[in-house]
Formats: C-alpha cells, structure tokens, sequence
C-alpha cells in the first residue's frame, strides 16, 4: 500500500491542542520544549491553555500547528511506515517538508513564525478579507473575480479544496463586491471568514518578499518522498524547488482538489491526516473517493491506530 500523508493549515488550531499528546508520549513533550527554547518563547502553554484570540493570531497559530504535526509524527515514528507522498495545506506544505526531511523542524518553526507575522503586517498595510464559496464551479467563480476586480482592487480564487468549495481572497471592498455576485451566480452559500489578511493573493506580497529573503539562508535538503507543492499540484522533490514553492504559495491558489487527484495518480491508496483538526479528512473523501482516509491529531486517535497495527 501506498500511504499519502497530509498536514492541515492554519485554522486548524484549537485551545488544549497538543495537551493530550504531551500527557501521555515522552516524544510529544520534547517536541514542544524544544519549540520553546528554539523560539525563546512559552508556545506550548499558549497551545494548551490559550487564551484562543492569542493562539489564534497568525504568527503564533502557524507554528503552533507545525509544532502539533511534528510531535504526531515523532510518537508515530517507524509505526507510521513507509510513506509513499506528502502535502500540506498552506502552512501544512512546511509539515510536509519536515516530514520529508527537506527542512530541520527548527528551520521551518523559524520560517512559519515569520511567515505568520510577516502575513499579518502584509493584512494590516493592505487590509484583506477571504471568502468561503459553496456550490459553486471553479470556472465561474474565476470570471465573477475577474468581473468584479476594478481599478487594482482585486479579488482572486485562493483555495480550491474540492469540487464546490472554493475561498477567494482580496480587498476587502472587492469581496464584498463578490459576494452578491457570487450568489447571484448560483453559489448555494458564500461564507465571509476571520481572517487577519487576503491571504494566497497578491495582497501577500510584501510578506512574499520578507519569506523569501529569510530561506535564502535556510538549508534545504532534497525531500526523501516526493511533497506535491500547492502551487502546482505537482511533485517537489528537489530542494530548491521546495524553496521557491514555499515562498509563490504566499501570493499564489492553494491546489488542494488537484493535489489529492494527483497523489492518487501517483499510487496513494489511503490517506492520514497528521496534526490539529480532520479537514484534510474530509475534504479527501470528497476528492478521492472510495480511498480510506484518517485523521491522527489526539492521543486517543494515536493510540488506536498503534492498536490496529499490532492487532
């Protein structure tokens, strides 16, 4: 079999996270020690006790969800198996490539803790709202952007996660010129997020600029399975290419659909979400169906999983 692993983005983080893995696995506990001392900072009480509006600020969110996947995957280890491919969501393609072992943990915690704030300062120069489209074909959400894009206040598809879900991103008086529009294209719902920034837009391009300049100096190591890139949908397994791709995803469509379709034309048969949350898992049994897809984040999850293999 050919296991395809996946690691959530941001989102995905939750008051308590990680408090259950920490109680009850050694290599749990070691993994958020050590992102405290590499970040100087109390990231492993902020994740179990909060508050939420703290934990859920994009500099402190996105490390502490690469944070979660890594301690998943270190308990996990050799138990996991052989991993045929990898992905991550936004964010989760850095967890990806620690997995992949493109990048030290420590250099992706640096590099997402950055990210998050330098995403953050980009929504607060240009501010920037997201929004989630249902029900609605990819197409036609494409030219209601494009339609209502005026005079460089734009709006453009950010996320394709599956068929009929789509988020689009921009100015916020863009967005909320796509959301009538939208709605009178035929989207059943369309959802305005909270978020802090057009995120995977070209809003995101002062921090594009500030990641880019910041893995210029990161060691990147070509990956040992191939990690298929949000950009394109296609396989990395080179590691200056897995530079270049972290740092277009910032202004660029997360590819989610087109990277599950992929991973399953490169053999995947079953899929395993690890980190905080069961989106991907979801999300995979809407575009691959039939595939058998799990979700390992809680202790107990673990736990059952290691139970079934020694069954």
């Amino acid at each position: 079999m050919s296991l395809a692993v996946m690691f959530p983005g941001q989102g995905s983080q939750a008051v308590g996270m990680g408090a259950d893995l920490v109680a009850r696995f050694p290599e749990a506990r070691a993994t958020f020690d050590e992102a405290d001392a590499v970040l100087e900072a109390p990231l492993s009480r902020l994740a179990f006790e909060g508050p939420l509006d703290e934990l859920t600020a994009t500099r402190n969110a996105q490390p502490a969800i690469l944070v979660h996947s890594v301690a998943v995957l270190r308990v996990l280890g050799a138990r996991l198996g052989a991993v045929g491919s990898a992905a991550g969501h936004s964010l989760g393609e850095f967890s990806a490539h620690v997995c992949a072992g493109t990048l030290s943990f420590a250099d992706a915690l640096r590099a997402v803790r950055l990210r998050g704030t330098l995403m953050y300062d980009a929504g607060l120069a240009r501010p920037g709202s997201m929004a989630a489209v249902l029900g609605l074909d990819d197409d036609v959400i494409a030219d209601v952007c494009r339609d209502v894009t005026i005079d460089g206040d734009v709006v453009v598809p950010a996320n394709f996660n599956s068929a009929g879900q789509v988020v689009v991103s921009g100015d916020r008086t863009a967005v909320t010129r796509a959301i009538p529009a939208l709605q009178a294209a035929g989207a059943k719902r369309v959802i305005e997020l909270q978020v802090s920034g057009a995120f995977h837009s070209p809003l995101m391009e002062p921090a594009q600029e500030g990641l880019a300049r910041h893995l210029d100096a990161v060691t990147f190591h070509d990956p040992t399975v191939p990690v298929f890139a949000n950009v394109t949908a296609q396989p990395v397994t080179v590691g200056a290419e897995a530079r270049v791709r972290l740092v277009e995803q910032l202004t660029a469509p997360v590819r989610w659909a087109e990277i599950v379709h992929a991973q399953v034309a490169h053999g995947a048969d079953r899929f395993v979400e690890i980190g905080p949350g069961s989106v991907l898992t979801g999300l995979s049994k809407r575009n691959a169906r039939g595939v058998p897809a799990r979700a390992l984040g809680t202790a107990d999850d673990i736990e059952a999983f290691l139970n079934e293999e020694t069954a």
